[in-house]
């Protein structure tokens, strides 16, 4: 069926963002100088990725799943202040998940009411995961779920949409993602029509 499936991506999607605070919180425990050189602000707002090469590998192979969360946050300690703990550290990390309104979930839900299949495909990593699928009864909600850290594979690059494409066997959909270059590869890989959030989607299908 013609855009009968909807993509949707997770964080700055479904569930707000507050990187600022997140990133405060790092900067109580390590100071100003290592989140300039630990962590930093993507253009697009994606959330903390790293500045140096070092740790610019280290977020990846987190978010790739290619590396335990014990092995991320012992990392990220060992930049931190004396004192500070792993569960601080652990705590930082968390504090970038904000709210995700009821109504999100409630509008997907319905889609799925009117015959739409929804998919939920996420750049995530264990750590802001697990507490979201469990407290949010994501399951509940989509047809199909794709993960970065669970598929070794992320956003933007094509293999993970032709993994999804592939596996869903899909010939279109619609797809929701705040990030523009995301929003690009799901056009060019993929050849979904795209919309940065849930309003604009909701226009279109209300137009449709």
């Amino acid at each position: 069926m013609k855009d009968k499936t909807i993509v949707f991506d997770l964080g700055g999607v479904i569930i707000n963002l507050n990187v600022p605070r997140c990133v405060a919180n790092f900067t109580r425990i390590m100071g100003a100088n290592n989140v300039r050189d630990v962590l930093g602000i993507d253009d697009e707002g994606e959330g903390v990725v790293a500045v140096s090469a070092a740790t610019r590998q280290l977020m990846h192979d987190y978010e790739y799943g290619n590396i335990s969360t014990d092995e991320f946050l012992k990392t990220l300690h060992s930049f931190c202040y004396a004192g500070t703990t792993i569960e601080n550290v652990r705590e930082a990390w968390l504090s970038m998940l904000d709210e995700l309104p009821q109504q999100r979930l409630d509008y997907i839900a319905s889609l799925r009411a009117k015959g739409y299949r929804t998919v939920l495909l996420s750049n995530s990593n264990e750590l802001h995961w697990d507490p979201i699928w469990t407290q949010y009864k994501l399951g509940d909600y989509f047809d199909a779920v794709f993960a970065s850290h669970h598929l070794h594979m992320a956003k933007p690059n094509r293999e993970i949409f032709d993994h999804v494409v592939n596996a869903l066997s899909l010939t279109d959909a619609l797809y929701v993602d705040d990030l523009e270059k995301n929003r690009h590869a799901g056009e060019q890989f993929a050849g979904w029509r795209t919309f940065a959030s849930i309003d604009e989607l909701r226009q279109f299908t209300i137009e449709k």
